[in-house]
């Protein structure tokens, strides 16, 4: 069982839409859960991203967690939304450094680490995160599938 766990700002747009864009596509083998740097425990989901997970047929029941020791060892892969979510991780969890990529320098873009942050923005502004995360996590799980063949 692969463990993967998205990591973003506060646990309530980013990260946890990537968890459930890989939740719904049923991939045997892969567990799945979503942190923040700085989330308040027990959040909703923001409004939008929920409005966008459900306009895409997902059905996601959400509370933040805040990253912790326990969610770093747990998995096998952390993939950030941006470049300070990972140094961060890096500078409190020095253990976990061998696991943590930013979600685009894991799909292998070679400039702009950083998944458009949608906090305060419109429906629209969510559903372009929605869709970018949507076509990183395809790129995630072939390289994964490669990795394991």
């Amino acid at each position: 069982m692969q463990h993967i766990l998205f990591v973003c700002t506060g646990n309530t747009c980013r990260s946890p839409m990537a968890e459930a864009i890989l939740k719904n596509k049923n991939i045997n083998g892969i567990e799945v859960k979503s942190a923040g740097i700085y989330a308040a425990t027990g959040s909703d989901a923001s409004p939008n991203a929920k409005q966008v997970l459900a306009k895409n047929k997902i059905d996601h029941q959400h509370r933040s967690t805040l990253l912790s020791k326990a969610e770093a060892d747990w998995a096998d892969l952390i993939l950030t939304m941006t470049t300070s979510h990972k140094f961060a991780i890096q500078q409190q969890y020095p253990e976990a450094i061998h696991k943590v990529y930013t979600l685009k320098e894991f799909t292998g873009a070679d400039f702009n680490q950083d998944v458009i942050d949608p906090f305060g923005g419109s429906v629209e502004v969510y559903e372009k995160t929605f869709q970018e995360l949507n076509r990183l996590i395809d790129k995630a799980l072939e390289k994964i599938a490669g990795e394991k063949a």
